[in-house]
């Protein structure tokens, strides 16, 4: 024999008992015979509760949830039952309405609900949904009969969590079956004391009663029939990739039932285990599937974790203090109190210096709890030997789970290296001796992150997800977003997935946690983006809390920096081409670098100086090597690269300016690069890398633009002006070459000391072979004293520049896997 237990969303709909009556079809085909239990139609123990609820409170519109208990019922019974039958059904539905009405219609008149009579309101749920689906399978050719529970299972007087008195059940059952040779349907969650009173055996105690049913009939197997496909690797509504697991052991299903998964209700695992009685969780829609078979084996099984479960809403109560240590009847007096209360301890850990005992608790027992251990510690809290009792609020118990855990080093560690890296703080951490279970108390702001980027660590180890957010989408921002849609699959060859989930520009944002369309986000961000600035946009990146998140900068804008250190104290990674922070304020810049420390992100910004060029991580290596910086030089701008290599005797230079603007290599404006005040940062950034506390005011800089052009009102004014001055640069040009150089314009730090300046370079020097629109950067250190260490290539580009940040986008994921 199987029990088949049905749960709401089963029992439902017309659909969804024809799904019910096509699997007891398919049992009996096969000669298997069977027992249902059912659950009530789904939502309506909550309308039960509200209801009462309301009575109780004096509300009359308890008379108004009842009616929409009404008509679901009269809904379901002109939806599923034959014309011929349905006056009697709904002769039958009304019976059971009107006590039901009378009885909360009682509970208006005194105002009160006591929890006897609380359960026989909810009774009427399962007895409403047992004649129905009994009245329906027969109508569909099954023999069927309605069994009461409470006539059957028999409980103590604890009323809405009723102990069961096994050995008076068991033999209840036994005889029932003995006598009756029709599919017996089940009220599930109901029974009674020995007195006949009707009692319940706590929310979801459905699956209850069928391992109750199930133990005593010795059945083969006990099936729970609901809307998924087994117990999940983890919450599916918190995490997209989760999936079936095809088995769990009794230990590791009371694990996972005990912390969150609700597809099946903690007591139901311990009579089916003391038979050795296989309990399979299948989907009614789905009966296909296999789902989860849980037995006193878990199959092989390639990872550590078999998986990860969580309570949404906890609070943790603090009892500590100096009073305590040594003391053996302490933790005794200390969950006796909680016990005789009647409140559940979910989690327990304490300190091994005695000192204090943090444990977990719902909500709602929070207060109640302060109260009770008040009453039992007053002595001592009068003494101080116990401090004031401290509860938090707004947490969340999540555990990792399974028997491979044991004995295995290194799981905890990645657990801990997970949220580290992702910033989630952990409150409390508790390990039984078993290995079966490690479980942490997080913040509930954080429950999203955290089981994802468990999820992925432990189930998806093969690939890491990047969540990036791109502010700024102009011509290095879209070069960027092109560049990750070629390499998209190539990088998922090397375990890696590009997720964009936000871009923005400087009117409007777009965000998709699912990823945005690559080849289609111009559209989606101007058809479908929100209007706002930055701060909007940053606001909603930190309201999404995801894991191994990137923030891309490809602005130029003091706006986006300013949010900076909000970003990375979220745990949010940044790599930027944006010069403003590393050449902003010193102490600021500090305040950045130590924020992306402590929180254990990254704060890239190599794309700043030499666009693609490792310039920046040249330097570092040479440092973290323990090399001496002696000078630094380079040609830092591949504007003026350009403009001063086409720069030729026979030429002006103002054509040569023109021309550059044309190509695109110059700013709007051509003198937001002839002004030298890019290169002037790009040194100071190189010069703080070196080690040197400096601010911008400490380059000095010697301009190359007479101040007619400086202040010249428009563009073409200022190339009137300059056409005005082509005979002074034709001058210092025929000097050079005089003398058998060329002119750049270089930017040098030496001890300490940084100018920006147009010098003329003969063949000894580095920079003389320089061409096109290059930057080169020379590092003579204590190592390379005599022939310094060289770094050359293009410095300018959006290509090149995205190129770079998207490399630094990688250096983030090889820091994170």
């Amino acid at each position: 024999m199987k029990v088949l237990k049905f749960g709401g969303t089963s029992v439902g709909s017309a659909e969804s008992l024809a799904q019910v009556v096509g699997i007891l079809k398919d049992n009996q085909e096969k000669g298997t015979p069977v027992a249902v239990v059912n659950s009530a139609l789904s939502g309506i123990t909550n309308l039960l509760v509200e209801a009462g609820q309301l009575a109780s409170a004096g509300d009359e519109q308890y008379k108004t949830v009842l009616s929409t208990i009404e008509r679901r019922h009269i809904q379901m019974i002109e939806e599923t039952m034959a014309t011929a039958t349905q006056a009697q059904v709904l002769e039958k539905i009304g019976a059971y309405l009107q006590q039901l009405r009378d009885i909360l219609h009682g509970v208006f008149l005194i105002r009160e609900l006591s929890k006897r009579t609380g359960d026989v309101v909810l009774s009427f749920g399962e007895r409403m949904a047992s004649y129905l689906l009994s009245t329906y399978a027969n109508q569909h050719g099954l023999a069927t009969e309605v069994l009461d529970a409470r006539k059957i299972i028999v409980t103590d007087a604890n009323f809405g969590n009723a102990r069961v008195f096994f050995d008076k059940t068991n033999k209840n059952i036994v005889n029932h079956f003995a006598s009756s040779s029709k599919i017996q349907i089940i009220t599930g969650f109901i029974a009674a004391t020995e007195e006949g009173v009707t009692s319940t055996l706590g929310r979801g105690g459905s699956d209850y009663t069928a391992a109750i049913f199930g133990s005593a009939l010795n059945a083969e197997k006990i099936e729970i029939w609901t809307d998924v496909d087994g117990v999940m690797t983890t919450d599916p509504r918190q995490v997209k990739k989760t999936y079936s697991l095809a088995s769990l052991s009794y230990a590791e299903a009371m694990e996972m039932s005990h912390f969150g998964a609700k597809v099946i209700y903690p007591p139901t695992i311990a009579p089916a285990m003391i038979k050795n009685i296989p309990i399979s969780i299948r989907n009614t829609f789905n009966p296909e599937f296999e789902g989860t078979l849980i037995s006193s084996q878990s199959s092989n099984w390639d990872f550590d974790v078999k998986g990860i479960s969580s309570i949404s809403e906890v609070s943790l109560v603090n009892f500590q203090g100096s009073g305590i240590m040594g003391v053996p009847n302490v933790p005794y007096r200390l969950f006796n109190a909680l016990s005789e209360a009647e409140i559940n301890v979910i989690f327990i850990t304490q300190a091994s210096s005695e000192r204090s005992i943090s444990f977990a608790i719902s909500p709602e027992d929070a207060q109640r709890t302060k109260q009770v251990l008040e009453a039992e510690f007053s002595p001592e809290l009068s003494l101080h030997k116990v401090d004031a009792i401290e509860i938090r609020h707004d947490l969340s118990v999540v555990a990792t789970i399974g028997e491979n855990m044991r004995h295995q080093p290194g799981v905890a560690a990645k657990l801990f290296g997970a949220l580290g890296r992702n910033g989630i703080n952990v409150v409390s951490i508790a390990q039984g001796t078993s290995e079966l279970n490690i479980s942490v108390v997080v913040e509930k702001k954080d429950l999203g992150k955290t089981l994802n980027c468990l999820h992925d660590i432990y189930f998806l180890s093969d690939e890491t997800r990047l969540n990036i957010f791109i502010a700024g989408v102009g011509l290095i921002g879209s070069t960027l977003l092109a560049q990750m849609k070629a390499q998209y699959e190539n990088l998922l060859k090397e375990h890696l997935k590009i997720n964009i989930v936000g871009i923005a520009n400087s009117k409007q944002f777009y965000f998709d946690s699912e990823g945005i369309d690559l080849d289609n986000w111009k559209a989606l961000l101007l058809e479908k983006g929100t209007k706002g600035n930055i701060d909007g946009f940053v606001d909603q990146m930190v309201d999404l809390n995801l894991s191994n998140a990137v923030f891309v900068d490809n602005t130029s804008s003091q706006l986006v920096v300013e949010n900076y250190q909000r970003i990375l104290n979220n745990s949010i990674s940044i790599t930027t081409p944006n010069k403003l922070a590393s050449s902003g304020d010193f102490m600021k810049l500090q305040e950045i670098k130590q924020t992306a420390m402590r929180r254990g992100v990254k704060f890239f910004y190599e794309t700043s100086v030499g666009a693609g060029l490792p310039v920046i991580t040249t330097l570092n290596d040479l440092l973290n090597s323990g090399d001496k910086i002696q000078r630094i030089e380079g040609v830092l701008s591949g504007t003026l690269s350009y403009i001063f290599n086409s720069f030729k005797v026979g030429t002006s230079f103002s054509e040569i300016v023109k021309q550059a603007q044309a190509a695109g290599f110059t700013e709007p404006d051509p003198r937001d690069d002839l002004n030298g005040m890019d290169v002037r940062r790009k040194i100071l950034i190189l010069s703080r890398e070196a080690g040197y506390q400096m601010d911008i005011s400490d380059v000095a800089i010697e301009g190359i633009l007479p101040d007619s052009c400086m202040q010249a009102p428009t563009v073409d004014d200022f190339f009137t002006e300059l056409g005005k001055h082509d005979h002074h640069f034709e001058n210092i040009l025929k000097e050079a070459e005089a003398d058998g150089k060329v002119l750049r314009f270089i930017a040098c730090m030496e001890k300490g000391k940084a100018t920006v300046s147009l010098k003329a370079v003969g063949p000894e020097h580095p920079f003389f072979s320089l061409s096109g629109s290059d930057n080169i950067i020379s590092f003579t250190t204590s190592r390379y004293l005599e022939r310094p260490l060289v770094v050359k290539g293009p410095g300018a580009g959006a290509e090149v520049t995205a190129a770079g940040v998207f490399a630094e986008v990688i250096r983030i994921f090889n820091h994170l896997s």
